[in-house]
C-alpha cells in the first residue's frame, strides 16, 4: 500500500543482529512514492469536467435562432429543446451513484466525458429534430452523471477543503458556460458561417477532458477507483491527503482492514432539508437554463446584434467565474446561508425588471444582475457537501437534490417558449422567471439552515 511518507518519516524497529539496510542499497526497501501526482490529476480532472458541463447548452443559446431555420422548428418546439438539459439530468442523474458504485465515480466521469464529445460531433449532422434531440440525450446524459459525482469527487478527496474546490470547480464551470456562450457565434462566422461546425467543434474540450481520468480509473485502491459506499481507506492505503483530522467534514475512517465500510441506508426523503435544498436546486436551475436558453434570443429580438447577444450572454455567465470562488468559501464559514439566498434573489429581482423595461439600452447592467443571481448554482453545489456528514450522505444528497431539482426544472424553459410563441413577446416569460425568485429565496433560506440530513432522517 502506498502512504505519505518520505524516507525519512519510516521508521522500523529490528533486531540488533540483523544488518540494516538502506534503500539506495535495496530497490524494495524504496518508500513509495506519494500519490501527489493523482491529487494533481484529481485537480486536472474536475476542472477539465466542469469546463464541459455547459458548452453543450450555451453553444446552442448562441444558436438557437439559426438552429431553429436549419431544422425547421417552431417557437414550442423550440422551448421544448430548451428543457431537454434538465429533463436528462433528472433521468440519467439518478443513475449516477449506482454506476458509480458499480465502476467507481473515475470510471463513470471518464465515460460522461466520452458521450459529451459523442453527442456534440453527432448532433449538428444526424439530420431532423428527432436525431439533434437524441444525440443532443447522449452528451447531456455524459454532463448528467458527471454533475452528480463532481460534489462527491470534492467530498471524498477533499474533505477539509470543501468549500474552496467547490469554487474552483464552479469558477471552471462558469468559464467554459461564459466561452461557450461569447465564442460560438464568431467560431460560427470563421468556419464559415456553418452552424454545425459551429456546434461541433466543442467536441474537442470533451475529449481533452477524458485524459486525466485515464490513469485515475486503472489506479486501484485510491478513492476514485472505489465506490462511493466505501467511507475511507485506511491511513497510508492511498487516501487523499488531508482526510486524516480534517474536522467535521472528513469522512470517518474505514475497518483497520481495509475492508469497506457499508453506510446504513439513509432515507432522504424524511430529510426536510433534503427537500428544501432540491426544490432550491430546482428553482435556480430553472433560471439558469432559461437564461442559456432563451436570454440571447431576448437581445436579438430587443434589436440587439447576434454577436453583441452572445457577448451579453457570455458576460452573465463569466460572473460565475469570480463568484463562484467566492460564494462557496463565504458560504463554509457562515453557520446560515440564507443571507447570500437573499443577496442573490434581489439581485435576479433587479436583473428581470431591467430587462422587463429596457432589454436593450441596460442590456449589460441586466446581464451583470443576472449573472449575480445565477451564483446560486454553487451556492447549491457547496450547501449539497455541507449539509450531508458523510460520504455517503452526500452521493444520496446529490443525487436526491439534482434529480429532483432537475426534475422541477423541466417545465420552466418550455413554459417560456410557449409564453413567448401564444403572447408574441416578452412580457410574460419575463414576469414568470421574475415570479419563481420568490419561492426560490424561501427555500433556499430553509436550506441553509446548519443540519444535516443524517440528523434528520433519523429522527424521524
Amino acid at each position: 500500500m502506498m502512504g505519505f511518507m518520505t524516507g525519512e518519516e519510516t521508521r522500523t524497529t529490528v533486531s540488533p543482529s540483523i544488518p540494516i539496510r538502506s534503500s539506495a542499497q535495496d530497490p524494495d526497501l524504496r518508500t513509495p512514492p506519494t500519490r501527489a501526482w493523482m491529487t494533481r490529476l484529481v485537480i486536472a480532472g474536475i476542472v477539465l469536467t466542469a469546463l464541459n458541463l455547459r458548452p453543450a447548452i450555451t453553444s446552442l443559446g448562441a444558436l438557437l435562432e439559426e438552429v431553429r431555420d436549419g431544422l425547421g422548428m417552431s417557437g414550442s418546439v423550440a422551448g421544448l429543446l430548451t428543457s431537454v438539459p434538465p429533463l436528462c439530468f433528472a433521468v440519467f442523474g439518478v443513475m449516477a451513484p449506482r454506476l458509480a458504485r458499480r465502476f467507481g465515480p473515475a470510471a463513470v466521469v471518464c465515460a460522461g466525458m466520452l458521450a459529451i464529445g459523442t453527442g456534440l460531433v453527432l448532433r449538428p449532422f444526424v439530420g431532423g429534430t428527432a436525431g439533434f434531440l437524441v444525440a443532443s440525450a447522449l452528451a447531456l446524459m455524459g454532463i448528467a452523471v458527471s454533475n452528480v459525482l463532481m460534489p462527491v469527487i470534492v467530498k471524498r478527496w477533499f474533505p477539509d477543503r470543501v468549500g474552496t474546490m467547490t469554487g474552483l470547480y464552479s469558477m471552471a464551470l462558469a468559464l467554459g458556460t461564459a466561452a461557450a456562450a461569447a465564442v460560438t457565434v464568431p467560431m460560427t462566422r470563421a468556419l464559415g458561417g456553418n452552424w454545425q461546425s459551429g456546434l461541433a467543434v466543442w467536441a474537442a474540450l470533451a475529449a481533452v477532458a477524458v485524459l486525466p481520468w485515464i490513469p485515475l480509473v486503472r489506479a486501484k485502491g485510491t478513492p476514485l477507483s472505489a465506490a462511493p459506499t466505501e467511507t475511507r481507506a485506511p491511513a497510508g492505503a492511498g487516501a487523499p491527503a488531508g482526510v486524516a483530522g480534517a474536522g467535521t467534514d472528513a469522512v470517518p475512517k474505514a475497518p483497520a482492514s481495509g475492508a469497506r465500510e457499508e453506510a446504513a441506508p439513509l432515507r432522504i426523503t424524511r430529510s426536510r432539508t433534503a427537500w428544501a435544498l432540491a426544490v432550491f436546486f430546482g428553482l435556480q436551475a430553472t433560471a439558469a437554463y432559461i437564461t442559456m436558453g432563451w436570454m440571447a434570443q431576448i437581445f436579438r429580438d430587443a434589436g440587439v446584434p447576434a454577436g453583441t447577444a452572445g457577448l451579453l450572454l457570455a458576460v452573465t455567465m463569466v460572473m460565475g467565474v469570480p463568484l463562484a470562488f467566492v460564494i462557496p468559501r463565504l458560504a463554509t464559514r457562515l453557520p446560515h446561508q440564507g443571507p447570500i439566498v437573499v443577496a442573490l434573489g434581489l439581485c435576479g429581482f433587479a436583473g428581470y425588471a431591467g430587462l422587463y423595461l429596457a432589454p436593450a439600452a441596460g442590456a449589460w447592467a441586466w446581464a451583470l444582475l443576472l449573472g449575480v443571481a445565477n451564483c446560486a448554482f454553487p451556492l447549491a453545489l457547496t450547501m449539497v457537501g455541507m449539509r450531508a456528514r458523510t460520504g455517503a450522505g452526500v452521493v444520496q444528497l446529490s443525487a436526491f437534490a439534482q434529480s429532483t431539482g432537475y426534475l422541477i426544472s423541466i417545465p420552466g424553459p418550455l413554459l417560456v417558449g410557449v409564453l413567448y410563441q401564444h403572447s408574441g413577446g416578452w412580457g410574460l416569460p419575463i414576469a414568470l422567471m421574475a415570479g419563481l425568485m420568490v419561492p426560490q429565496i424561501v427555500v433556499g433560506v430553509l436550506a441553509g439552515r446548519d443540519r444535516t440530513v443524517e440528523d434528520e432522517a433519523a429522527a424521524r
